[in-house]
């Protein structure tokens, strides 16, 4: 028999793995991916289904109108399948910059609005353009576990901001923490997690601070629809009244919420018009532009849909009553901060809160995050709350889970 030339061994060498870059090895994995894994395994009967109060996203389709305008740009509109701009469709970004100048009493010119691939991304732009690896950035505490992430994989320090049993964050407290390479201050309001609504003067005074040192406020609004204060169609504060505001203000939003287009990824960034043409370099190596159809969808609810979106605010606000209505029923339950979709709360078990989020699961057929996803890892606090997305479930789905709340020892 002729052996074959060059045999292959018989145990080959293992070959050497590709490096993985350390910030992200370091970086946590993602949470809501991370308990959805706890459903593995579990058989929820019909008669007590799950109740998934985990993830902050709408759960039905968008109004059938907005998907026939949607449909037709598919059929009739050759563009819609094309690459688009970089900074998103004229008109949409017209369309933002007229509505926000109308709600917040001020000036946004179309050149200072850039449409992104949901208000994740806008927040990565805005960072990119900001700080490296090294810098700093303030987030209060409980943090939206997203921009901590990204701040991790990009090398920029995180500084914890500590908001304290009324989750409203301190101006003076923040500004003990900005050093020299601190890049921004980041705030979230609506809140998440916390669900709290900043005061417009609280906003001012983060506006000074951020100003007076040189740095940048980032302002996101992915919420604002669902502002108790305001209905649906003004604004919060007055930051965008003020002339030079594009000197310090970052503002982001998502078109998900209100439109139902969290499949379709569309959020807008707001800045000077320096910053974004700073901003089209990150866009047009990520994504090269925003998707056509999701622009087209947002642009058409912007027009069409006033009067829905505040039919939307106000079930919300009817789903925000009873999330403190029912906390009323649980004495040894502390209601933190409730609004827009998030209820944030102290638990009264001994467990920490990842375990009993593991326990909800298992004897009371409840998904929530513990605390500790939103929480620094050296910051015990974490390990009493929770995170409930109350928006997902409507007030008889609110009424099963106080119910299943109530009859679980704690």
């Amino acid at each position: 028999m002729t052996l074959p030339l060059n045999p292959a061994p018989l145990n080959p060498a293992p070959l050497n793995p590709a490096p993985l870059n350390p910030a992200m090895a370091a970086t946590f994995l993602p949470p809501v991916m991370e308990a959805r894994r706890w459903l593995d395994g579990i058989v929820f009967p019909p008669d007590r289904p799950l109740i998934n109060v985990s993830q902050a996203a709408p759960v039905d389709p968008p109004p059938l109108a907005l998907r026939e305008a949607i449909a037709r740009a598919a059929l009739e509109d050759p563009a819609a399948h094309l690459y688009g701009p970089v900074l998103g469709l004229p008109a949409l970004r017209a369309e933002v910059a007229g509505q926000w100048s109308r709600a917040y009493g001020g000036a946004v010119a179309p050149d200072q609005v850039a449409i992104t691939q949901g208000c994740n991304q806008a927040f990565c732009a805005a960072v990119a353009t900001l700080a490296g690896a090294g810098d700093q950035v303030i987030l209060p505490t409980p943090w939206y576990f997203n921009h901590k992430m990204w701040l991790d994989m990009q090398g920029v320090a995180a500084v914890p901001l500590a908001t304290g049993p009324t989750l409203m964050p301190d101006p003076d407290a923040a500004a003990a923490l900005i050093g020299p390479r601190t890049r921004a201050i980041v705030l979230v309001s609506p809140n998440n997690p916390g669900g709290v609504e900043y005061p417009a003067a609280l906003l001012r005074a983060f506006r000074d601070l951020a100003r007076s040192r040189g740095i940048a406020l980032i302002l996101d609004e992915t919420y604002r629809d669902f502002d108790s204060r305001t209905d649906g169609r003004g604004g919060a504060h007055d930051l965008f009244a003020d002339p030079d505001w594009s000197d310090t203000l970052i503002q982001l939003y998502s078109f998900s919420k209100a439109y139902r287009l969290t499949g379709h990824r569309v959020g807008a960034l707001v800045a000077g018009a320096a910053r974004l043409a700073e901003v089209e370099k990150f866009l047009d190596t990520v994504a090269i532009c925003p998707g056509q159809l999701g622009q087209i969808g947002a642009l058409w609810g912007m027009r069409h849909l006033g009067d829905w979106v505040a039919g939307e605010r106000d079930e919300i606000l009817s789903r925000r009553a009873a999330m403190v209505q029912g906390f009323a029923r649980l004495e040894d339950w502390r209601l933190l901060g409730c609004g827009a979709y998030f209820a944030y709360v102290e638990h009264p078990s001994a467990m920490p809160a990842p375990d009993l989020a593991r326990r909800l699961v298992r004897e009371a057929g409840v998904l929530t995050l513990p605390g500790t996803m939103f929480m620094p890892a050296d910051d015990p606090a974490g390990a009493r709350q929770l995170r409930i997305a109350f928006a997902n479930i409507d007030r008889a789905g609110i009424a099963a889970l106080f119910d299943r709340l109530s009859s679980l020892p704690v």
